[in-house]
């Protein structure tokens, strides 16, 4: 990749695993489902200016707005409402890491639901060493407790499943002519919209004992313009600059990014058993990535 591409790719696991340290942030005053409505909406509303400049929107007879409430769903309001929820019982570095499990669910799910993304023997081991890092990040007293800690990284698990769905519904846009951008803006809008009654419902804002502070106010601003809106858009150009296999490597990073900060921002520590599972998820994300197989092949 050229550098240029490697400095977007490192930019983007900051803003990505930033918004773990955001949303810890965010859930100490605010309640989780507040807290994702204002990533959206605020996400939503900067998309539609960076789309206005470009003398574009979507308010026109032909935007599939079915598919895009289908997508919000998927890849915004289930994932971001479980994961920050999960962060009120659980670290935001291990959180970080189950969510790099995506890739591993993808390999599932592309493989029940589509036709051209099959498992082969080498995804198969890739899908095996990754599950066994998951079962010892989890730990098996954590899982016989099956305590607050336990059912938050089963949240950060379903998250990443429901991540791994919308990545296979969410190839259709190409098929359908959507640009990037306005997939983005679209997914965002409508989740904003699916997830207000619910956190109205939920966590009755209005309720709160008084304004959120200036440093909760910051983290919503960071997590819905930097780990949203600006993220969403370095995403496209990564994708059309150097396709999604290079992409994937984003999910190496991202992990180190939350734990850095949750440690030496908001005091968090790992057991050693946690990062011993993250690095067997790292080894079987390096396979599906397919450059240690590429390195180890003998030259013809």
């Amino acid at each position: 990749m050229a550098l240029r591409v490697w400095i977007w790719l490192l930019s983007l696991s900051v803003l990505w695993g930033g918004s773990f340290f955001f949303a810890k942030v965010a859930i100490g005053e605010l309640g989780p489902l507040t807290v994702v409505f204002a990533r959206v909406a605020i996400a939503a509303l900067a998309l539609h200016v960076v789309l206005a400049m470009a003398s574009r929107h979507l308010f026109r007879r032909d935007v599939p707005w079915p598919t895009f409430l289908a997508m919000g769903f998927l890849n915004n309001l289930i994932p971001f409402s479980l994961i920050f929820w999960a962060q009120t019982e659980i670290a935001s570095g291990l959180a970080a890491i189950l969510n790099a499990t995506t890739p591993l669910f993808t390999l599932v799910v592309a493989h029940l639901l589509t036709r051209d993304e099959r498992m082969d023997a080498t995804k198969v081991a890739a899908l095996l060493i990754g599950l066994a890092g998951v079962v010892v990040l989890i730990g098996p007293e954590t899982a016989m407790g099956a305590g607050a800690g336990f059912w938050g990284q089963v949240a950060c698990l379903a998250a990443a499943l429901s991540y791994a769905l919308a990545g296979v519904y969410g190839r259709r846009f190409k098929a359908m002519g959507i640009a990037p951008l306005e997939a983005a803006a679209g997914q965002v809008s409508a989740a904003a919209v699916l997830i207000l009654p619910i956190m109205l419902l939920v966590d009755r804002p209005w309720e709160l004992p008084g304004m959120p502070s200036a440093g909760v106010w910051a983290a919503l601003a960071g997590l819905a313009l930097l780990s949203t809106a600006l993220a969403y858009v370095l995403y496209f150009r990564i994708l059309a600059a150097a396709g999604a296999t290079n992409l994937l490597l984003v999910t190496f990073l991202i992990p180190v990014t939350a734990i850095l900060l949750g440690a030496g921002v908001l005091g968090e520590r790992l057991e050693a058993r946690q990062f011993a599972g993250m690095g067997l998820i790292g080894v079987g994300l390096a396979i599906i990535d397919g450059r240690i197989a590429a390195r180890l092949r003998p030259a013809e």
